[in-house]
């Protein structure tokens, strides 16, 4: 007998966290074998370093993700110097402990996509980067955070193939 097919809630819900996770993936892989002092070394004139993206795209996720939940102020434009430190590894952190933090991220994200209403929206924040008024939905969320993670991995390989050649995809 053939099992019923999913609902296509259930499938878009297994297509959005799929999607995340490969991107996810695509970061992550362009650390592997890295060192603290290496996962902190700039490469290029930019300031990003590969921990520094690890960390900055696990905090915007559980920012938006919060967000997603009804925290409409998580994704408030206050805290550039917050923002900040999100792209540096802080004395104390590792890169082991940020990849942690975003394994602990991505779990959390699970969980809730899980259950989410992926048509409840919010008002987003205003900030010169939104149109006045604007909501979002919790899909319109998700995607949102897979282009980001997509973008900084994207940012990550450059970073890591001048690190050493290494790189994620060829």
């Amino acid at each position: 007998m053939t099992p019923p097919a999913a609902s296509p809630s259930r499938r878009e819900r297994d297509d959005l966290a799929g999607l995340l996770e490969r991107q996810r993936s695509f970061l992550r892989y362009t650390t592997a074998g890295l060192d603290d002092d290496r996962a902190t070394r700039r490469t290029t004139v930019s300031e990003l370093t590969l921990a520094g993206l690890v960390k900055h795209v696990a905090a915007t996720e559980r920012a938006w993700i919060a967000f997603a939940g009804g925290d409409t102020a998580a994704v408030s434009p206050e805290g550039a110097e917050r923002w900040a430190d999100e792209f540096r590894m802080l004395p104390g952190e590792t890169l082991a402990g940020l990849l942690e933090a975003y394994a602990d991220t991505a779990r959390a994200t699970e969980r809730f996509l899980a259950t989410a209403e992926l048509d409840a929206t919010h008002p987003l924040p205003e900030a010169p980067w939104f149109e006045p008024g604007s909501r979002w939905s919790v899909r319109q969320v998700l995607l949102h955070i897979a282009v980001e993670t997509a973008q900084h991995a994207g940012h990550a390989d450059i970073i890591r193939e001048s690190l050493d050649g290494q790189r994620t995809m060829g």
